[in-house]
């Protein structure tokens, strides 16, 4: 099974970012389901549940003609803040399905 690596990061905040994030503040998600975040920094508990259910999509290859291969977009779901994330695929991993679960 291959995976992509992932780094979403904070591109825009048209509102006031209550939650402390700055526009270039990322996360990755890397070997199938490991969170990083850098030192410093923090991830808002609530944007990142409005993305969850994107990223395991993310990860995979998709048909090209695929919305989610296309569209890389997503938003914090407090309307106050207004902060949009930008989903990039980094490396592709090969995993063995013994390895994952």
């Amino acid at each position: 099974m291959d995976l992509f690596d992932l780094r979403i990061t904070v591109t825009k905040i048209e509102g006031r970012s209550v939650c402390g994030l700055a526009v270039g503040d990322y996360f990755e998600v890397s070997q199938s389901s490991q969170i990083t975040v850098p030192p410093g920094k923090h991830l808002c508990l609530y944007a990142l549940a409005s993305l969850l259910p994107l990223l395991p999509a993310k990860q995979r290859q998709l048909d090209p003609s695929d919305w989610l291969a296309i569209d890389s977009m997503a938003c914090c779901p407090d309307p106050d803040e207004r902060v949009t994330f930008t989903i990039e695929r980094g490396a592709l991993r090969t995993y063995d399905h013994q390895q994952l679960t």
